[in-house]
């Protein structure tokens, strides 16, 4: 193991250090990481799912900033449009389209798709990141628990129908924001929607865990030089979301949180980097460094073949209809 390895271990072994601002730094730092503005995506088309703050927005700024036609996939017209009026001021990109959708709506993921295969010729990069922590239980317009709906169904649907276009590039990429939340959570199907027994923390993080299995699984299915799949967690970083969901949680760690940029970096180091994002495929990412999906034997136990198979089935099912 070189020095710069045994740091990283060092660091992602008890855990906190590795979430907060400190492992940041301390990769940054003996990785050499090329800085997020070297590179270049000129020409490129980036569509990134809840666009419209924390860690999307931030992402959909510094893609904008290297050159990207960015597709900011927003929940609230308005709010969207402003959001781009925003971005294209600060950067001077006159190229961020916006396109309209609840991704738990599975009508409007399919509308929103039709849209972007229209307006789009070519597309390099899907990046779902529309998702949130809620303390109430919420369904979707097709029934569906809305944690689940808008962050593995509505993901699921977009990617199906974006695939062939994303196949054209050579390889395209689809990278999923996962959260480290997910690390305690075993891989569920039956359960995965929670009911009367609803906690917003917890169905979070089933939701989560299902996103990086079925990363997994899309890889599988899907040759690498077609389209690469990739999932990554932020570490804790001061979003919005955060500071609306899990104010203790805020208030606790504070100032060793990461500012948004710092959590989205390797989210756009994925969508930019010529190497590894394209010399690999369902790799579950952290700080630059893939990492494994597991921690604890109890949602080691639970990932099994037959489990994975009955998510994979349910979710197309839902996301069909045919459920």
């Amino acid at each position: 193991m070189d020095g710069a390895s045994l740091v990283d271990a060092t660091l992602e072994l008890p855990v906190f250090p590795s979430f907060t601002r400190l492992g940041y730094d301390v990769r940054r730092r003996v990785d050499h990481w090329t800085p997020l503005d070297r590179y270049r995506l000129d020409g490129k088309v980036v569509v990134v799912t809840g666009a419209t703050s924390g860690l999307g927005l931030v992402a959909s700024e510094q893609f904008a900033r290297c050159g990207a036609t960015v597709v900011l996939v927003g929940r609230d017209a308005a709010k969207t449009q402003g959001v781009r009026d925003d971005l294209a001021a600060r950067t001077g990109s006159d190229t961020i389209d916006v396109v309209v959708a609840d991704m738990g709506d599975l009508d409007a993921v399919r509308a929103a798709s039709a849209q972007i295969l229209r307006d789009h010729e070519r597309l390099d990069v899907l990046v779902h990141n529309a998702g949130a922590l809620t303390a109430d239980r919420r369904v979707s317009p097709q029934g569906l628990e809305m944690t689940v709906a808008s962050q593995v169904v509505g993901p699921f649907l977009m990617t199906t129908l974006l695939l062939p276009r994303l196949a054209l590039t050579g390889p395209g990429r689809v990278i999923t924001t996962s959260s480290g939340g997910m690390y305690a959570s075993p891989l569920r199907v039956d359960d995965l929607q929670m009911g009367d027994d609803y906690n917003g923390t917890e169905q979070y993080a089933r939701a989560k865990r299902a996103q990086v299995t079925l990363n997994e699984m899309w890889a599988q299915r899907v040759p690498a030089d077609e389209v690469v799949f990739h999932a990554m967690h932020p570490g804790w970083a001061d979003t919005p979301g955060v500071r609306d969901s899990l104010p203790t949680f805020r208030k606790v760690v504070g100032p060793l949180l990461r500012s948004p940029i710092q959590g989205a970096d390797t989210l756009v180091w994925l969508a930019a980097d010529p190497g590894a994002p394209v010399s690999t495929t369902g790799t579950f990412w952290h700080d630059r460094r893939p990492r494994s999906i597991h921690k604890l034997p109890t949602t080691s136990r639970s990932d099994t073949a037959a489990r994975r198979t009955a998510l994979w089935d349910w979710v197309e099912g839902a996301a069909t209809g045919d459920r």
